[in-house]
């Protein structure tokens, strides 16, 4: 990031959101920090002299809206600062870390809390070196636990620390990012690395804490520390267009008329390996050959390309997102290619589709007819939001927004009746 202040004529962005959840669950006293870090010159925050963005978050509750503001963030033009206070909870059905946020509870943490891996995601295909992280993080037992064996692992350079959970009824203060954004504030032009220093210096460490020091990531064996990644591709779906069944009134495949072919919108003109079609290609080879990594960064890399030309949302971005999807389901990832589709649909949505358009409808059928392919725990997390898309965009078939529904009953009584004390 070079020396604070140093900067340069490019712009920038700077997002910092500070959140604590309300009653037992909160272990860190995150709002009062988001004050010190507003004084701090823009400049120093962002790291260059030239137009920066800033974007606070105090207290925020949807993880879809937080998520939304990040995503953001990450396809604005130049560089990114995106600093955190708060606290990791893991959610130990799934084995999943979450930022936890207003209303977060232990018991629906998965459908308030921001998962960690959607964070990773979206800042993923930036250019390298264009992002700082700064964390100011206290972690729950079990995700402490879990940080302790793989690390953050986030392929980013991150800065600042994650504390252990401070013990009953008790909580921390975001004490580093207090005492570095003093020092941002009013020492001298520095480079992030000495104030970081000088910060950690001043508060000390909790015993064990983990130290964020800018150096090249830890990469452990769990999902954490694979956060980021895209979902290893398969090929084929835009080399034949295979077509996905039309869903019958159970949400089950049937036979008949099938979702038609994507009408693939423009490709980025800037990809790597030339127009839409050649990148496809490139794509489509490498996973062919067993390059799933490699295939997936090539497709990352061009709608990180678009996300910059054109925004989130835009008609390309939503292409690279269908893409993604249609990946993530010839690789077996049913629940994350159900996560893809239905963002697709909601992309198309917002562009001004009407509910029965028919790329919007193709969308949902594919998002649902994975979400029948999903495991119960993943299928139950990501029901709701399935339900409610349905209802808006129903289909060529009576009975789908109510399929969606009874499973999701189904779903919902079966964890009740696994539930201790119940």
């Amino acid at each position: 990031m070079g020396k604070i202040g140093e900067g340069s004529a490019v712009g920038g962005t700077v997002l910092m959101v500070a959140v604590s959840p309300a009653g037992r669950m909160r272990l860190m006293d995150a709002g009062g920090v988001l004050g010190p870090l507003a004084a701090v010159g823009t400049d120093r925050l962002a790291g260059t002299d030239g137009a920066v963005s800033v974007v606070e978050l105090a207290d925020p509750a949807d993880p879809q809206a937080v998520l939304t503001r990040v995503r953001t963030a990450a396809a604005a033009p130049g560089r990114l600062t995106v600093v955190i206070a708060g606290q990791l909870h893991l959610d130990e059905r799934q084995q999943r870390l979450h930022l936890a946020l207003a209303r977060s509870t232990p018991a629906a943490l998965r459908y308030t809390a921001l998962p960690w891996d959607w964070v990773m995601d979206a800042l993923a295909a930036r250019p390298p070196g264009a992002t700082t992280m700064v964390l100011d993080l206290v972690a729950d037992a079990a995700a402490w636990q879990r940080l302790r064996a793989g690390g953050l692992g986030t392929g980013l350079r991150l800065f600042g620390r994650v504390v252990p959970p401070p013990g009953r009824r008790r909580t921390v203060r975001p004490d580093y990012l207090m005492a570095l954004a003093t020092a941002w504030r009013t020492g001298p032009a520095i480079s992030l690395e000495a104030l970081h220093e000088r910060a950690v210096a001043e508060v000390g460490g909790r015993e064990g804490a983990l130290v964020l020091d800018g150096s090249p990531p830890t990469h452990g064996p769990d999902h954490f520390a694979t956060a980021g990644r895209q979902p290893d591709p398969s090929p084929d779906h835009y080399a034949t267009a295979r077509r996905q069944p039309d869903l019958g009134p159970d949400g089950s495949a049937t036979a008949g008329r099938q979702a038609p072919p994507h009408r693939a919108a423009a490709g980025p003109s800037t990809a790597p390996g030339g127009p839409p079609e050649a990148v496809l290609a490139e794509v489509l080879a490498a996973a062919r050959a067993g390059r799933h990594t490699e295939a997936a960064a090539l497709a990352a890399l061009a709608e990180g390309q678009v996300l910059r030309a054109d925004g989130v949302g835009s008609v390309r971005a939503t292409h690279w997102l269908e893409v993604r999807a249609e990946l993530a389901r010839l690789a077996g990832e049913a629940g994350r290619s159900c996560e893809l589709w239905m963002a697709a649909a909601d992309a198309h949505l917002a562009l001004g589709r009407p509910a029965d358009d028919e790329q919007v409808v193709a969308a949902v059928d594919r998002a649902h007819h994975q979400w029948q392919q999903t495991d119960p725990v993943r299928a139950l997390d990501l029901g709701g939001q399935l339900a409610a898309l349905r209802e808006h965009v129903p289909g060529h078939r009576p009975g789908a927004a109510a399929a969606v529904r009874a499973r999701l009953a189904t779903l919902e009584s079966a964890e009740a009746g696994h539930t201790p004390g119940r």
